[in-house]
């Protein structure tokens, strides 16, 4: 077997990516999406009908309107590729509005549910910021399931899963781009800070009984991911998802609830100040959550002027 298939023993493995072929080539159960890969795939061709469409069917509503249902038309489209579910992001600009961020979650909804899609087949994104954990816990007890994504440290891991989350998105890669740009090391294997902070957060989670899934993100090498094999769910690009698929060496178990309970993590009590203070506190988890949701708002405004420029 070549490592993207002894990878799917022991892990579910999830295409990062809005390129339909890809996910046609490389069977993932699941898919995730985010305002930067929607924005490069809506410039391709093959997939720019969608956002005309988009633009041309509800040509009287907001700007923000019709990439809602652009977002849920590419998801709709997945979905009829892959057995599982689709990951769709709120609006970026939502990260620090505890009621929009609800209100968003439950029109992203209503569109799917209304394209004839079960909210048990999508995951509704939210940054992991303290506003967005808390609206994450009023729309999971809707039975709208939340995928908690830009998340970069343990207080945050944890917040999500006492939130009751269905799913947390670490990203492992730009993790260690922190840790490499920081030090000047290159890290591999094991030592990789990425890998370690997902470890850390699976054997919490499993030590303590937790039921919140953890997926791995954003990576930047096949080491990365062969690190993680046992974690709940891994997304990774086509790009990675090739390169395993072209190599056999050996894939082993790294993660597990057996070496989770024997960990000496201890429990954390996190309100909203000690959240603040511990996340304050940890360099790289508070520069990396800053910079990514001013990159996903930026992308979302890029992601704008196309839809206007169609509008015109």
């Amino acid at each position: 077997m070549n490592q993207l298939e002894q990878l799917k023993q022991f892990t579910t493995i999830v295409a990062d990516t809005g390129d339909f072929q890809a996910m046609k080539a490389f069977a993932p159960r699941d898919a995730t999406t985010n305002p930067s890969l929607i924005l490069k795939a809506v410039q391709k061709d093959e997939y720019r009908p969608l956002m005309e469409k988009a633009v041309r069917d509800h040509a009287g509503e907001s700007t923000g309107d019709i990439i809602d249902r652009l977002l849920v038309a590419f998801g709709t489209e997945i979905l009829k590729i892959i057995p599982g579910r689709v990951s769709t992001e709120t609006d970026a600009r939502l990260s620090f509005d505890t009621e929009g961020t609800i209100a968003k979650g439950r029109h992203l909804i209503g569109l799917y549910e209304a394209a004839g899609i079960a909210r048990e087949r999508v995951l509704i994104k939210i940054a992991s910021t303290w506003e967005g954990i808390r609206a994450a816990e009023v729309l999971e007890k809707e039975g709208i399931r939340c995928n908690m994504t830009l998340l970069f440290s343990l207080p945050q891991a944890v917040a999500c899963a006492d939130a009751g989350v269905q799913l947390i998105s670490p990203f492992v890669g730009r993790i260690y781009d922190w840790y490499k740009k920081s030090t000047g090391q290159e890290y591999t294997g094991a030592e990789d800070p990425g890998v370690q902070s997902v470890k850390r957060i699976y054997d919490y989670y499993r030590k303590f009984g937790y039921k919140t899934e953890v997926m791995g993100a954003s990576f930047r090498n096949t080491s990365q991911i062969v690190e993680l094999a046992g974690c709940d769910l891994l997304t990774i690009s086509p790009e990675l998802l090739q390169k395993l698929a072209e190599t056999d060496a050996p894939v082993a178990r790294k993660l597990s609830p057996e070496e989770a309970a024997a960990s000496d993590l201890q429990k954390l009590t996190l309100d909203e100040k000690a959240f603040r203070l511990m996340l304050n506190e940890d360099a790289m988890g508070s520069e990396k959550l800053s910079e990514g949701i001013r990159l996903f708002c930026a992308d979302a405004v890029k992601l704008e002027k196309l839809v206007e420029a169609l509008k015109r």
